[in-house]
């Protein structure tokens, strides 16, 4: 089905311009119904626009494309933070950013003994239910926060906190400290320890060291963590530039 949108996408006009269903179905063999189908699904994603019988490309398709440069220089410029953190942890280690309300994690590097995590390259999970989300969510600004915290919190284990006021308790803490905690919150036996990574007054991306429950030493674990948000930090302030 993928295949078939990214056809359905494709037929796009080099100028901008509109086209019909009737010059999709000519253009990707699809029958009418199912082309209209895709579209439809499209237009619901942001990806594609309508206008009586006729199709654009949308809005979020052009920011999507804008992020992947801005991803992939992000990733490039904090893999060797990520491995250096890997080598002093032998755990693995997550790196995310955050897209509306949700932690997209962009790296992740396998620590020595396999973990059942949910996370994967290119997935996402709530902001409130993971390390690297709740150190972005505390250094995204108070109005994302109070946006957040007004609706109802996800849970993904019997552990997540679900209480706005105790996560806004943490999310305090984490202003404090730099380092925010998640323990079996987004899977049992695993906890994490990350830190925000910044370019500006607030965080562009985080990262975490994720281990299982009970091998999970805060006090050992944070200086290695907090050493590599601030690295990379310092390296984007600069501009690239160590």
């Amino acid at each position: 089905m993928l295949d078939k949108a990214a056809a359905v996408l494709d037929c796009y006009r080099p100028d901008g311009g509109a086209f019909r269903l009737t010059e999709i179905t000519s253009q990707t063999g699809l029958s009418k119904t199912t082309a209209f189908r895709l579209c439809a699904n499209l237009v619901r994603l942001g990806l594609l626009e309508r206008n009586a019988d006729t199709y654009r490309l949308g809005g979020k398709l052009f920011e999507l494309g804008s992020l992947v440069p801005r991803r992939h220089d992000l990733r490039e410029t904090a893999l060797p933070f990520l491995q250096d953190l890997f080598e002093a942890t032998h755990e693995t280690v997550h790196l995310g950013v955050r897209e509306g309300h949700e932690v997209v994690y962009v790296e992740r590097i396998h620590g020595h003994q396999a973990l059942s995590l949910p996370s994967r390259i290119g997935g996402r999970l709530p902001l409130t239910c993971t390390g690297v989300g709740k150190a972005l969510l505390a250094f995204s600004g108070t109005d994302l926060a109070d946006e957040v915290l007004a609706e109802p919190l996800p849970r993904l284990t019997p552990h997540t906190v679900t209480d706005p006021a105790q996560l806004r308790t943490a999310l305090e803490k984490i202003q404090v400290s730099g380092l925010a905690y998640e323990e079996q919150e987004a899977a049992l036996g695993v906890s994490c320890i990350a830190s925000p990574v910044f370019d500006g007054p607030t965080a562009v991306a985080a990262l975490s060291v994720a281990v299982p429950r009970a091998r999970f030493h805060p006090a050992q674990l944070a200086p290695a963590v907090r050493t590599a948000a601030l690295g990379l930090s310092r390296v984007l302030r600069s501009g690239g530039n160590v």
